[in-house]
């Protein structure tokens, strides 16, 4: 058994800095990396692709809605023609800085509200596969475990590999827990790298009632932006690895 361990990172803007990208950088298989609209700008970005190619860490465009305020978390009613091109304005520019980095993207991770939408509505999924097929076809989709953009993805020949979050909760339908919830994030390491080795083992998500819905398990998400990030993240590489499960970017062998 193998799986890819990825985060979201470069969120940081100007002087503000979100998260520890370095030490996550040491953890992680794949960083996804902010593209300046929810978080992120040229400095951050370019900075965040050095340290991945150094630590030989695969890296992948994080578009996201333009929201510095809402960090990208509240949902902009955009047409699907306008989140087409943003994202494809997004991808471009995360392209252009990881090859001035030396680095090159492998995959897109729509960010937040938006990656939420992807998974729960047919027009937003498509309008965000576009945009990858427009502007790079040999992209990977890394799209949210059971959500439309996974199926349409597929079905448009792009290549496509399943997500699920170490440490959010989901709901009896497989969609994240609100934020505003509680019990919505997960913060205890030990607890969480168990849930994901579960989940991996069962090729299932593990809902808040208890129940297994069945999926391809290709990835696994640490959010950089909680507290305990570095420790859950080396928690769950831990734990994958003590219970014989590789940990290496989806990307590798293809």
């Amino acid at each position: 058994m193998r799986v890819d361990l990825n985060s979201d990172m470069g969120e940081g803007f100007g002087p503000w800095k979100m998260g520890d990208d370095a030490a996550m950088l040491s953890i992680v298989t794949s960083a996804n990396v902010a593209c300046g609209l929810h978080a992120g700008d040229p400095e951050v970005m370019v900075e965040t692709f050095r340290t991945a190619r150094e630590k030989g860490v695969a890296v992948g465009a994080h578009p996201g809605f333009p929201d510095l305020w809402g960090f990208g978390r509240r949902i902009i009613p955009f047409s699907a023609g306008e989140i087409e091109r943003l994202v494809a304005y997004q991808i471009g520019a995360a392209q252009a800085l990881a090859a001035y980095a030396g680095h090159r993207i492998t995959h897109v991770k729509a960010h937040g509200a938006l990656g939420n939408l992807t998974q729960q509505d047919a027009e937003v999924a498509m309008a965000v596969n576009r945009a990858i097929r427009a502007v790079d076809p040999t992209l990977v989709c890394l799209t949210i475990a059971l959500g439309h953009q996974e199926r349409q993805a597929r079905e448009m020949g792009l290549s496509c590999r399943s997500e699920i979050f170490a440490d959010r909760a989901y709901t009896a339908e497989g969609h994240l827990v609100n934020r505003k919830l509680p019990g919505a994030v997960l913060h205890d390491p030990a607890e969480t790298a168990a849930r994901a080795v579960r989940m991996v083992k069962q090729g299932a998500i593990e809902t808040i009632d208890g129940k297994l819905l069945e999926t391809p398990i290709d990835s696994i998400c640490v959010h950089s932006d909680t507290p305990e990030a570095v420790g859950i993240a080396r928690a769950v590489r831990e734990g994958l690895e003590a219970a014989g499960i590789a940990v290496r970017p989806f990307h590798e062998g293809e």
